[in-house]
């Protein structure tokens, strides 16, 4: 079985990968770590029930708020030059920023991939597996939307 970490890593660098994750973050509210963690367990046959996807739910509202989004912002904010601050070391204290945003991610996706363990063995569709998560997540995300990123996986 291959760690969720890696697949992530490998699923996000796929062609369309990246783009419907962050449509569905930045569009429609949707926690990135927390709908490839429920599309790793259905690709990986883990099936997760209702009690597992709402403790999973319930991490990632905690965590995603307190500490990605919040890095988020700083490294977003670091993006554009900054009158008076040279851009290289602008870009490094960015740089620096984007590895602790991804060091809060790869913290909750490991919690996440925690509680998938527990799961029963099974095959469901990576489509259904999203719809089933996305559906304790508020706001829900569109189907077509999840959809765009199934395909991608």
């Amino acid at each position: 079985m291959t760690r969720f970490w890696d697949w992530a890593l490998s699923a996000y660098a796929r062609p369309g990968v990246a783009q419907a994750c962050l449509d569905l973050q930045d569009d429609h509210g949707q926690c990135t770590p927390y709908l490839l963690w429920a599309a790793w367990s259905a690709q990986s046959g883990h099936v997760l029930n209702d009690a597992i996807l709402v403790k999973g739910a319930n991490l990632a509202k905690q965590w995603e708020p307190a500490f990605i989004t919040p890095v988020r912002a700083v490294r977003r904010a670091l993006k554009p030059a900054f009158d008076g601050v040279a851009d290289d070391l602008r870009e490094a204290l960015r740089e620096q920023v984007k590895a602790v945003e991804l060091a809060a991610e790869k913290t909750l996706m490991l919690s996440l991939e925690a509680l998938a363990l527990d799961a029963a063995f099974s095959t469901v569709p990576v489509q259904q597996a999203l719809e089933q998560a996305t559906a304790l997540w508020t706001p829900s995300a569109p189907q077509n939307s999840l959809m765009a990123l199934s395909q991608h996986l």
